[in-house]
């Protein structure tokens, strides 16, 4: 097929979606409003050894794998939003379709609604208060150099958020719901679950808390229950243009660890717990971030898996739009019973920028990436091993170009 015959019909949805929104605009003269666009972007060819389109290298599991000249992947997702504002009530229309291919090409690609949910806040019963219904990006905080969300409440839901308790803490709280109607898989079968984020707690100077506790049930024949507890205390402003987040996650049941769903068949037998430490700096022309991270997970059994990874990237501007950016990062897997899976992996990336930022893009980056693991990693892979070609090979290198936006 075509890929412009699979775009053309969510394009067309998106702006039935977004005209219909600008409707009541035409209707009502008090009325201000304004089409807006964000989003994110990456591609770019690839090239590994023979008989592979190309590599990458990680292991199983939530941050596990570093993304940087690592990514063998097209992704892209643009968010629109019709926002309007009447009377000191400010409210918008939010669509996000998303195109992934699991190759550097289309022609694989799969598109899907991210989002769809439309927020409000100024109502004269809570002013400070935004109110939200649909499927909506919720509570998300990550460490960008895995890719990974480590809190990530998402979903089907509705919810209320910047609910003031106190002085500066805020209360945000949500429902949500599985109900596609697929019993027969296990994270899409019915289930309820409830989010209550406290967040910009003051802790310190420059110190802040923020707690997020997860109910779940699954609403089905064998379903179970669940809950998850976060904790995390951001420090900023510290020498060296420093940031440092420590996290503590622990979640049992049908929760997530991220506080998500899990499986919804999990029973209280089942845990996991995790220690994060992420870090972020730009001191002049040098900027970077870093996490240390060990996870333990338990099944219904009480046998165990135990994770841990240590690594960061650095970024060195040369000039205002040049950049010499590095990233490292070790990872390990213990299952009972099983070698310890081992990988290690590095890439040099000279990178073009709009900015000499770490956090500047767009960015083009031309990348070297170098990785060893061991033959428990080929082993945990599958029967292709860690590259996916069976050579039975532990260690790669790749090499290629990578475009990265966001705005």
């Amino acid at each position: 097929m075509n890929p412009k015959s699979k775009l053309r019909p969510m394009a067309v949805a998106c702006m039935t979606v977004l005209g219909a929104a600008m409707v009541p605009a035409t209707g009502m003269a008090q009325t201000a409003s304004t089409l807006e666009s964000s989003g994110y972007l990456r591609a770019g060819p690839g090239l590994a050894k023979k008989d592979a389109a190309r590599a990458c290298y990680g292991l199983d599991g939530a941050g596990l794998k570093y993304r940087l000249g690592n990514e063998c992947d097209f992704y892209t997702e643009f968010l629109f939003a019709s926002k309007f504002k009447k009377e000191g009530l400010e409210y918008s229309i939010n669509v996000m379709p998303k195109l992934y291919s699991p190759g550097t090409d289309t022609g694989k690609e799969r598109m899907d609604l991210q989002q769809l949910f439309v927020e409000g806040k100024g109502f004269d019963f809570a002013p400070g208060t935004t109110f939200w219904a649909g499927k909506a990006f919720v509570g998300r905080d990550d460490v960008h150099i895995v890719d990974t969300q480590y809190i990530d409440m998402s979903g089907v839901g509705a919810g209320a958020r910047g609910i003031a308790l106190g002085d500066s803490a805020k209360l945000a709280v949500a429902l949500f719901r599985n109900d596609n109607g697929d019993n027969t898989n296990a994270s899409k079968v019915p289930g309820t679950r409830v989010n209550f984020d406290v967040y910009d707690i003051a802790a310190n100077t420059d110190g802040k808390l923020r707690f997020v506790a997860t109910a779940t049930k699954g609403d089905f024949t064998g379903g179970k229950g669940g809950y998850g507890l976060t904790a995390q205390h951001t420090q900023s402003k510290l020498p060296g243009g420093l940031e440092n987040k420590v996290w503590l996650q622990y979640a049992q049941g049908s929760a997530g660890l991220n506080s998500n769903f899990g499986a919804m068949t999990s029973d209280s037998g089942v845990k996991s717990v995790r220690l994060l430490d992420s870090i972020r700096w730009q001191s002049g022309p040098l900027g970077g971030e870093a996490q240390i991270m060990g996870q333990t997970d338990r099944d219904g059994t009480g046998a165990k898996v135990q994770s841990m990874t240590v690594g960061g990237r650095a970024s060195y501007a040369m000039t205002r739009n040049f950049k010499l950016v590095s990233e490292l990062g070790y990872s390990q897997k213990k299952p009972d019973g099983s070698d310890t899976q081992k990988l290690t992996k590095f890439t040099i990336a000279p990178t073009i920028s709009t900015g000499p930022g770490f956090f500047d893009r767009p960015e083009l980056r031309f990348y070297v990436t170098s990785a060893k693991w061991n033959n428990a990693a080929n082993a945990a892979a599958g029967a292709k091993g860690l590259t996916g070609i069976g050579d039975g090979k532990t260690s790669g290198t790749s090499y290629g170009f990578q475009v990265e936006a966001w705005w």
